[in-house]
């Protein structure tokens, strides 16, 4: 496979007829390199519109997916950005790439232990993977410029409201299967937000620690 045309086809066929129209997103995807963050047993689907899994019931978004949410958040490299859903940790390596830092929790030590290696071997340093359960946000290091939620949600819990500065946007995928939608949530002043809803789609939900019943039989 000649990887370079493999990259080109998927951003000319995949991601720019997605409304991906950034020449700076669209830049930095030939800079990132994707294969470098897919599971070695699916290399050759590295550029492939489909979600690759990952190990643990996890996926990565498709790329046109990742494209469209790094256009829409709109990251400038005076900004911190906080991932919630580490994966293999590309997306993290995106967000990386414009902003100042990124701070991107993962729920599973196995796709912790991933991201961390390949962002390593990428040579991205301004990336902090952390172990936890992401799903009411996470505080330590906050409030946050942009909040990217890589994993769907029924809705958007309240914490997250709290954890983004004023002119700050959070990227997440709101709703149920199988339309859900993509929306940025700006943050306008302490007390609103602005949303805009900016496309659907159809994506698994974030993955979050099962909390014990407290039934008792």
């Amino acid at each position: 496979m000649n990887i370079e045309q493999a990259r080109f086809n998927m951003i000319e066929q995949q991601i720019r007829p997605w409304n991906v129209l950034d020449q700076e997103v669209l830049d930095l995807l030939l800079v990132v390199k994707r294969e470098q963050f897919v599971p070695p047993a699916y290399a050759n689907l590295a550029f492939v519109d489909t979600e690759i899994p990952l190990g643990g019931g996890e996926t990565m978004f498709t790329p046109k997916l990742e494209a469209r949410v790094m256009q829409e958040v709109m990251v400038r490299k005076h900004e911190n950005v906080l991932e919630i859903g580490a994966g293999s940790g590309y997306m993290a390596a995106l967000l990386a790439h414009k902003a100042r830092h990124v701070t991107t929790v993962e729920i599973l030590p196995e796709l912790k232990a991933m991201a961390e290696k390949n962002l390593a071997n990428a040579g991205v340093t301004n990336v902090t993977v952390e172990e936890g359960d992401g799903a009411e946000g996470f505080s330590r290091g906050g409030p946050f410029d942009v909040i990217v939620i890589s994993g769907a949600l029924e809705v958007l819990p309240e914490a997250f409201l709290k954890q983004v500065k004023v002119g700050g946007r959070i990227a997440a995928i709101i709703g149920q299967a199988p339309v859900m939608s993509a929306q940025i949530i700006t943050r306008v002043s302490e007390t609103a937000y602005d949303t805009v809803k900016v496309f659907e789609t159809n994506v698994k939900y974030l993955k979050v620690a099962v909390k014990p019943s407290h039934f008792s039989f």
